[in-house]
Order: C-alpha cells, then structure tokens, then sequence
C-alpha cells in the first residue's frame, strides 16, 4: 500500500532528485516499495505482522524526521486535527495490510488493495464509463478470491482484512485532499508518519516483544523501511513535480504486477492462472479509471 499521497498544491523545493527523470523515479519507487514489502513478510515468523508494521514506521519516521525536520510551529487547531486524523489513517490502514500480508500472497493483497483509489478516481467522476472500470476490477476481485471454490479460495479473513486496507487508503486519499488546501510542504507527510508510529506502537510491541530490538531484525527492518517508505515517499513526491498526476497515476497501475514479481523473487509466491488473469483485470481497470477520469483526484503514493 501507498503511503503517502501528494496534491498538486503542496510547495516542493528543489533537491537532487530534480534531475532524475520522472518516469525512471517512478518506476524505481514501484519496485522499491513492492521489495520492500515482501521482505517485511520474511520478520512476521520473529516479530508478528503488526509488529513489522510498528518497526518499519519507527524506522522511517526517525529518518523522514532527520531529513525533513518539519516545523510545527504556528500550526492552527485544525492543521492538528487533520495531521492527527491523517496519521491514525496511515498507521491504522498499515497495520491492515500488513495483517493482510500475513495470511495472502504479496500479489494478491496488493491488488485487492487497489480497490481503494480505484473507487475514490471513479468517485471523482459523473461518466458511466468509470463505474464500468470498478466492475472489472471488482469481477477480478471476485475471480481472484473465488468464493465458489473448496479448493482453491483465499483465506477470507485475509482478504477482510485487504478489503479493509483498501478502504483506509481511500479514507487516507481523501485526507490529503484536505491536506492540501491546509498545509504546505512535507511537514504534514512527516508527522503524519510520526503519529502512524505511536497508533501501531502498543499493538507492534505487543506482538514482536523483545525481537523487535534483535539486531538481525533490525537491519531488516531498516532496509524494509528504506525500500517501503523512505525511497518512494523522496522519488514520488519529487515525481509529481514534474509528471502529470494521470500518467503518475498509470504508472502506479503497475503495482500489482510489480508485487507478483516481488513475491516469486523474495517469498517464492507462485499464483495460480486464475489469480493471475485477475489480477491484469485489475491493473486494466485502475489505468483505465485513471486515464478516462475527467479531473485526477490526489495520487496515493508510497504504498506499503
């Protein structure tokens, strides 16, 4: 999942990602982060799932905190409110996935999760076309889980639980189209992320316990937080400084099949023909609600 999103009136300062192109950007923080989640599901045997959500968070909130130094000053009571609603969103909405993570394959979750923007880019239209796009990718839902199968079904509290991400990172896409108009800069992406760590803190050290300061786990957990979080929040937010925000959003189709690649390279995840041709019927309808939506909602980036 994605985790953090960036409106177009948010102020961006110039950096050295500036002369990387937007596209290679992109595509780098698509592999980086889909990686990255499927080697946090090799930490679930030692620390639980939630807690490789809480340390991944911990890890990259002491880094975005170190480069990003947001100021907090001044800020008014709404800005609070939002940054903490935004927070609990981001850290509620991780821990999902993650759970999700422990019972489905990378690829999977993945997709099921896009439910999410797919339906919020549609939201954003009046055109009959875009509820079309949600049915095909709510019939490669259907394909994927296969209820009417003894057999071959997915776990069904871990597609509940993909399901309920999905519908965090709506919640959390809308959000930040409040965030917006409220906030400038990436202070509010930034405690955002601090205030992620304290919601996943008491369930994350509850699950992982004292593993979670093993230093094995750790130097996981800090490549985990590079790949999943520090790399695509830096390489997308600079993208969308220079990529309008639908052919961003086509690009971040590419996810899914991304993570069905992660899964077999990291986790040995193979998928079944049918779990496979869902899949590409959801990647077809989110580039598809993306390019025919007439005003592109906000770009969740960062997925998980």
């Amino acid at each position: 999942m994605t985790v953090t999103a960036v409106p177009d009136d948010i102020e961006h300062e110039d950096g050295p990602l500036s002369r990387v192109s937007p596209l290679v950007l992109v595509l780098a923080a698509t592999v980086s982060v889909q990686f990255g989640a499927a080697l946090a599901v090799t930490l679930f045997d030692r620390v639980g799932a939630v807690g490789s959500t809480f340390l991944r968070l911990a890890l990259a909130s002491l880094m975005l905190v170190a480069v990003s130094r947001p100021k907090i000053k001044g800020w008014t009571g709404a800005q609070y409110r939002l940054a903490l609603a935004f927070g609990l969103s981001l850290g509620v909405t991780n821990m999902l996935y993650y759970a999700a993570l422990g019972r489905l394959p990378v690829a999977v979750t993945v997709t099921i999760e896009f439910l999410g923007p797919i339906s919020v880019a549609a939201a954003y239209s009046r055109r009959w076309v875009e509820g079309l796009w949600v049915l095909l990718a709510a019939g490669g839902i259907v394909l994927m889980t296969a209820p009417w199968s003894h057999t071959g079904a997915l776990d069904p509290v871990g597609v509940a639980l993909a399901l309920m991400a999905a519908a965090g990172w709506a919640t959390y896409i809308l959000l930040v189209a409040r965030a917006g108009k409220l906030f400038s800069g990436r202070d509010v992406l930034t405690i955002a992320m601090v205030v992620a760590t304290a919601a996943a803190a008491v369930p994350g050290i509850l699950d992982g316990g004292r593993m979670l300061l093993d230093p094995s786990v750790l130097a996981v957990g800090v490549v985990v937080a590079i790949l999943s979080m520090v790399i695509p929040f830096s390489f997308e937010f600079e993208a969308l400084r220079r990529m309008p925000a639908r052919v961003f959003g086509v690009l971040m189709s590419l996810e899914p099949a991304v993570a069905v690649v992660a899964g077999i390279i990291v986790l040995n995840q193979r998928l079944a023909l049918r779990e496979l041709i869902a899949i590409a019927l959801v990647v077809i309808a989110s580039i598809g609600v993306t390019r025919s939506a007439p005003a592109p909602p906000p770009v969740a980036a960062i997925e998980g």
